[in-house]
């Protein structure tokens, strides 16, 4: 009886938040407004740029079409912590489910601190389907909510399916290398280079 109130609230809610989430394309306008369409617009209709999603590997063309369909629509994102234990059990769901996702993994000591912020709460593992977050790991709820969201209860994926790597919660600043150690100039015969015991002299 509770799964069936659920199961509206919660198409109503992937629903909703899937606005933007088979959008292909941004339109910049020659008056700077942006818009959001599935369609590739007219060449006079300013600048267009592909939309960027964290979908995974819902876009892989090895994926079946029906899959990729469902992976596109309402991408999954898995948010992990290290020393986790069930956040290995969630992984084994997504896995047993074939659900193609992404995962982010909290490592860092930045990571944590934006745990919060990114996924709304200290709970963990937290899975991301579209726009709607479950947080902590609950079985019912999560296939509830990927029955809704269309994705199929037994794996479709091909058999040398291979899933992305996990990445850092946070995006991590590149940094550039330290520079390798110069060579002391060489010391012309004869010269003297004691150091001057008094320090320096102006």
């Amino acid at each position: 009886m509770k799964a069936a109130l659920l199961a509206p609230a919660l198409a109503a809610a992937l629903m909703f938040s899937a606005g933007t989430a088979h959008a292909l394309f941004k339109v910049v306008g020659p008056d700077g407004k942006i818009t959001y369409t599935d369609r590739p617009p007219p060449a006079s209709g300013g600048k267009v740029v592909p939309v960027n999603r964290d979908t995974g590997s819902a876009s892989d063309p090895a994926l079946p079409f029906a899959l990729r369909q469902v992976a596109t629509r309402f991408p999954v994102t898995l948010y992990t912590a290290a020393n986790c234990e069930p956040c290995g059990l969630a992984r084994q769901l997504l896995a047993r489910r074939g659900v193609p996702f992404a995962e982010r993994v909290a490592e860092s000591q930045e990571d944590r601190a934006a745990w919060e912020r990114i996924v709304g709460g200290p709970e963990a593992p937290a899975l991301r389907v579209g726009g709607q977050v479950l947080r902590g790991f609950n079985p019912v709820s999560w296939d509830e909510t990927l029955d809704v969201a269309g994705y199929p209860r037994q794996s479709l994926l091909p058999a040398n399916y291979q899933a992305p790597a996990a990445a850092p919660l946070v995006e991590r600043r590149a940094t550039a290398p330290n520079p390798a150690p110069q060579p002391l100039p060489a010391v012309p015969a004869g010269q003297d280079i004691t150091p001057n015991p008094g320090g320096i002299r102006f």
